[in-house]
């Protein structure tokens, strides 16, 4: 029959954060963001490269986007009527 208690070895604390979850922003993957705009992640690179995405975050080759600035600019495009190719 096994003991009551515990293995010391097995019962860790957990590792303190750096900060606050809530301080740290979500970043998207390519994937994601072509998921959340409907589109191609093709798309999304090209999208990055004439600087039409805020927020892109480059680390290495990876490119991530922050999830707060890409939501706050989808805001303020479906916010704001298009004139464009209105006479």
């Amino acid at each position: 029959m096994a003991s009551s208690s515990e293995d010391p070895m097995r019962t860790r604390t957990p590792t303190p954060r750096i900060g606050p979850p809530g301080n740290v922003p979500s970043l998207l993957t390519a994937t994601e963001v072509a998921e959340l705009l409907r589109t191609t992640k093709k798309a999304v690179y090209a999208m990055v490269e004439r600087l039409q995405l805020p927020g892109v975050t480059r680390i290495g080759r990876r490119v991530l986007i922050r999830e707060d600035a890409l939501l706050d600019w989808l805001s303020q495009k479906s916010s704001t009527p298009s004139l464009e190719g209105r006479q």
